[in-house]
């Protein structure tokens, strides 16, 4: 009997399936690499430091659930990170790393950081060595350089010397801080490493939190700012002439208010002192994203981008959308803010009918408006974090955060 789409069983295979695919983007060279639709190195692409971190990331989980190749891309992950992409003259991380060895994006950006972060924090619950040295490192950095205590956020970048702070401000990185965050606070307590502070980093993210979901988005009908100048003002019609970009888009982006709702009911298990505004505004950010973003256009699917009044922009169709409101659904569900069976079961059927390749693996990270594979925004399937991800958290609580949960699900 064929399981059914979003299954127990069903996301148990296929979450292997996804930690099959994701061993071929280890490279011998060091680091991960982005990998193309038929699952190998693109050559094309430089090492991005968060695509290292994420696989690394990935790997933590694959140890956790016993996977056998895992362990050994864990440790690659974890030394690439402590070698490879970081700049052991000025501290932090290299943004890229090309083919022979050298930077090609030295400057320190707050997104990549933030999954310097996240990797570090599940590779020391995973029992990767070197793993506690690196989130050391890695939080001492975010404090020294990236936290604006008096905005409550985190600055975008800085060149290679920390010396000049580039004027932009982004909530895209802030947003993966926030994830970071908890996830760094969790595996603090979990090691008992209390001259860290957990209690600092959930702070934080709540911080982060209040600034862009309490304040920015419910002022903006919960379609959420994406870009800031240097005194945090929004910049709405930032990136008007270029809206497809890839971390830049303008615009509201769908998948972020799906991914923001998770994280204010993360947050909120997390913290017991957690504002009583955090469910409130992750269930009006889900119905604001569904609304905006799901079959506008004639088709299934959530389009990338809408105006600000929730006219779509950029309607092609990105994988890791989807994995998000397969998250965001479970976690109103565990909230008990909605019965989340009728939408887990279409997004997980659209998945399997659209993303997900039977063929030749992992999950088409770009669907066009008639849901045909396109290339527009992403090219190939770099990682495979977020689609493995909407495969476990329908097991595991709001808190603590995934890698923490499988390792004491498993002891």
């Amino acid at each position: 009997m064929t399981e059914v789409p979003g299954s127990p069983v069903w996301r148990h295979n296929h979450a292997r399936e996804l930690l099959s695919f994701s061993h071929a983007a280890a490279s011998p060279q060091g680091g991960f690499g982005w990998l193309d639709d038929d699952g190998r190195i693109d050559p094309r692409h430089d090492r991005e430091t968060w695509i290292t971190c994420r696989m690394t990331h990935v790997a933590a989980i694959g140890t956790l659930v016993g996977d056998e190749r895992s362990r050994q891309d864990l440790t690659h992950g974890v030394e690439a990170l402590r070698g490879l992409f970081h700049d052991d003259e000025f501290g932090g991380w290299y943004a890229s790393v090309g083919w022979d060895g050298r930077p090609t994006d030295d400057r320190k950006a707050a997104y990549p950081h933030a999954f310097v972060i996240l990797a570090s924090a599940s590779a020391l619950v995973a029992g990767a060595a070197g793993a506690e040295d690196l989130l050391r490192d890695a939080l001492a950095i975010s404090r020294a350089h990236f936290w604006d205590d008096e905005a409550g956020m985190v600055v975008e970048q800085w060149d290679r010397q920390f010396v000049h702070c580039d004027a932009y401000r982004g909530v895209n990185a802030n947003m993966h801080t926030v994830e970071a965050y908890l996830a760094a606070a969790d595996a603090i307590d979990w090691a008992g490493l209390t001259d860290l502070d957990s209690r600092l980093w959930r702070q934080r993210a709540g911080r982060i939190l209040g600034r862009v979901i309490d304040r920015e988005a419910r002022a903006n009908d919960w379609r959420i700012p994406e870009h800031f100048d240097t005194a945090w003002r929004p910049q709405f019609d930032y990136n008007r002439d270029h809206p497809a970009d890839p971390f830049r888009p303008y615009g509201a982006t769908i998948g972020h208010g799906l991914e923001w709702a998770r994280l204010c009911l993360q947050a909120e298990a997390a913290h017991p002192a957690t504002p009583p505004w955090m469910s409130d505004a992750a269930r009006h950010l889900y119905d604001r994203a569904v609304t905006d973003g799901w079959a506008v256009d004639g088709a299934d699917g959530f389009v990338y981008t809408t105006d600000w009044q929730g006219d779509p922009v950029v309607r092609e169709r990105m994988h890791w959308v989807v994995a998000e409101a397969i998250g965001a659904t479970v976690a109103l569900g565990r909230a008990g803010l909605i019965d989340p069976s009728a939408d887990l079961r279409r997004w997980w059927q659209y998945a399997d009918t659209f993303l997900i390749d039977h063929e030749r693996g992992s999950w088409h990270h770009e669907l066009d408006t008639h849901n045909r594979p396109s290339a527009t925004v992403w090219d190939g399937k770099p990682d495979v974090y977020h689609a493995l991800q909407a495969t476990l958290l329908p097991d595991l609580p709001l808190s603590p955060s995934i890698v923490v949960a499988l390792k004491t699900q498993g002891d």
